[in-house]
């Protein structure tokens, strides 16, 4: 029974894809850097094992906090016993915050717990949890499309061309149908098909059913090219609104990544809310609370596509659970994050537009003392929930010739 006999909370700051993202833009407002907050669980037996959780994108030092908090409630206990040290978390968090922020801290610990027992056992996280037969590799999509210009979608096209990536994934508002339109044909010309992010997972109130209706309609008789899914298209607290989509358009509906628990995604999948859905590990309590949705899923006949965005540990995270749940499809961040794309080594490789199965034990990633100390803590750098409205081209822009 290995003991756990340290936690340490690791804040650390890479540079984040440009300056001239309209992510960046619109969301970071001391310029191209993002934060990311890691657990590290050290065992009696020296092995060490990452995780992470995303709400330190947003509110490092409330991860932070968290984590202090939460320590010394797993410390000198079973670090193979992870359902139970997800408990112990849960007993002493569930009372302020059953959904939200402390999910992401208890994926922290859930993550790295999964990450020590693989690298104890020499065995990669998926092959611990793994549901059936083991795919050599899974099919992935090109998440990026934060783009105002035409060079800066081109850039990215050609990127998912050099690696036989197939699917893209833009973000999009209802005002972008001239836009919208212009990046299907682009991508069409290449042989890549297209599914928008509505980005309403930060939108309070949420966009009608009504605009999203009439935003695809207007895009689709702007070509003859079709949207592969909508995402995010409606709030995070409104799933009535997904369901009476799906009703009244002909492209497939899905979300999730906002969802903290596995008990609501649960809830929803079984309301027939989503055609398919994104959990995501750094999001929501952990590993196994993904493959939690997978087995409700299949049982429902519903697809899950894991999101994978934050950094190395988070992404792996969600990796690991598509692999050993027999996921078909999953997400690749094209937003260039120099630190999480170190620590992920040849361990997220993509061939033919496929991410190959990771073979290292645990997650498959490293970090060590000296990128440490390469990527220290900034302040500043943390993503705002106030966007800024920095002026897109207009909409004569996007006109095709």
């Amino acid at each position: 029974m290995p003991t756990i006999t340290e936690i340490r909370c690791l804040l650390l700051s890479s540079p984040y894809a440009d300056a001239d993202d309209p992510e960046i833009k619109e969301c970071f407002p001391n310029g191209p850097k993002r934060t990311i907050g890691m657990v590290e669980v050290t065992l009696d037996t020296g092995v060490t094992g990452l995780g992470e959780g995303y709400l330190a994108v947003f509110a490092p030092k409330v991860f932070q906090s968290i984590v202090e908090l939460c320590a010394p409630q797993v410390m000198h206990k079973d670090g193979f016993d992870i359902a139970g040290r997800v408990r112990d978390l849960r007993s002493l968090c569930d009372y302020w915050s059953l959904q939200g922020a402390a999910r992401h801290v208890i994926a922290a610990f859930e993550i790295a717990l999964w990450d020590a027992m693989g690298k104890s056992l020499g065995r990669p996280v998926h092959d611990l949890l793994r549901q059936g037969p083991k795919a050599e590799a899974i099919d992935i999509y090109g998440s990026g499309g934060c783009c105002d210009r035409k060079e800066q979608f081109i850039r990215e096209l050609d990127l998912l061309q050099g690696l036989g990536i197939t699917k893209y994934k833009m973000r999009a508002v209802k005002g972008d149908i001239l836009r919208t339109a212009w990046v299907l044909e682009e991508a069409g010309q290449r042989g890549i098909e297209v599914g928008v992010d509505m980005c309403q997972n930060l939108a309070d109130p949420p966009q009608a059913v009504d605009d999203v209706v009439a935003y695809v309609a207007a895009v689709h008789a702007q070509t003859d090219r079709r949207m592969i899914f909508v995402e995010e298209a409606i709030g995070p607290d409104a799933p009535e609104g997904f369901r009476a989509l799906r009703d009244r358009i002909d492209v497939p509906v899905c979300g999730g990544e906002i969802i903290t628990t596995p008990k609501e995604m649960i809830e929803r999948v079984n309301a027939d809310v989503y055609d398919f859905v994104q959990p995501d590990a750094s999001v929501m309590g952990g590993i196994s609370a993904v493959m939690e949705v997978f087995a409700a899923a299949a049982a429902k006949g519903t697809d899950v596509v894991v999101h994978a965005w934050g950094g190395a540990a988070a992404i792996m995270a969600s990796y690991h659970a598509a692999f050993a749940a027999g996921g078909k499809l999953v997400e690749f961040p094209m937003l260039d994050f120099p630190l999480g794309r170190e620590m992920m080594g040849d361990q997220a490789r993509i061939v033919d537009g496929r991410l190959l199965r990771p073979d290292a034990p645990g997650l498959g990633i490293t970090l060590t003392r000296e990128m440490d100390d390469r990527y220290p803590f900034d302040e500043s750098a943390v993503y705002s929930c106030a966007l800024l409205d920095y002026g897109p081209p207009p909409d004569s822009y996007w006109r095709r010739s």
